[in-house]
């Protein structure tokens, strides 16, 4: 009788499983949880992915139609100071023309504007500064993590050329500056020919970056 009592007891006593090997179950907040963070991932990437390509496309389509365009239309020299040597001025958005720096890799259509669209597409010249070949402070942005990237490289006397439908016009780098982003009057006219470059920095910064990298240059006679 003992012995049925006691194995009916030991029958119905809990089984435990050994310390630790009990497996968890996790909340279904944190499982959802997870699973977000993830498709979010998978989304900044994808995004991440089509502004580059979207980029890399345009520029190689507004570059062939800028050869095009040069090839067909006969650039006047600066030296000969006729009236039709103005520099092209585009519309909004539209192409002004080409800016290389081959020392550091950097090569990259110009449009006008600075605005974000523009920005992520192409390189941008600051409207109300003068254009490519006029006396004055030239102005262009690019961001930090494409066009401008190798910008972090640029070296006293770099040479740096604009290439417009009015012309080429080189240029040899001065010195280089970091500073806050209301810190305008880089852009300021100091006289002569000039050229000024502007990215974010830091350059492996993530998110938006407090600081500006700004190249300054004096233009070469022509």
């Amino acid at each position: 009788m003992r012995l049925r009592v006691a194995r009916q007891m030991s029958l119905s006593r809990p089984r435990h499983t050994p310390l630790g090997c009990r497996p968890r179950r996790r909340p279904r907040f944190l499982r959802w949880l997870r699973n977000a963070f993830f498709a979010a991932g998978v989304l900044a990437l994808g995004y991440s992915g089509f502004v580059m390509l979207d980029a890399k496309l345009y520029q190689a389509a507004q570059a062939r139609r800028f050869q095009q365009q040069l090839e067909s239309v006969r650039p006047i020299s600066a030296r000969t100071g006729g009236a039709g040597n103005l520099p092209f001025a585009p519309a909004p958005r539209g192409t002004l023309g080409r800016i290389e720096i081959a020392r550091i890799g950097i090569e990259a259509m110009i449009l006008e504007g600075t605005d974000e669209r523009t920005l992520r597409r192409a390189v941008g010249h600051f409207p109300g500064t003068p254009l490519p070949g006029q006396a004055g402070n030239v102005a262009i942005a690019g961001h930090r993590d494409t066009f401008f990237r190798a910008l972090r490289n640029v070296q006293h006397d770099d040479e740096i050329t604009l290439t417009t439908l009015s012309g080429a016009y080189r240029y040899l780098v001065d010195s280089a500056q970091i500073v806050a982003p209301e810190d305008i009057q880089v852009l300021d006219d100091s006289g002569g020919k000039m050229l000024t470059l502007v990215t974010c920095y830091p350059f492996y910064f993530v998110g938006p970056a407090p600081k500006r990298f700004i190249v300054h240059a004096h233009g070469i006679p022509e």
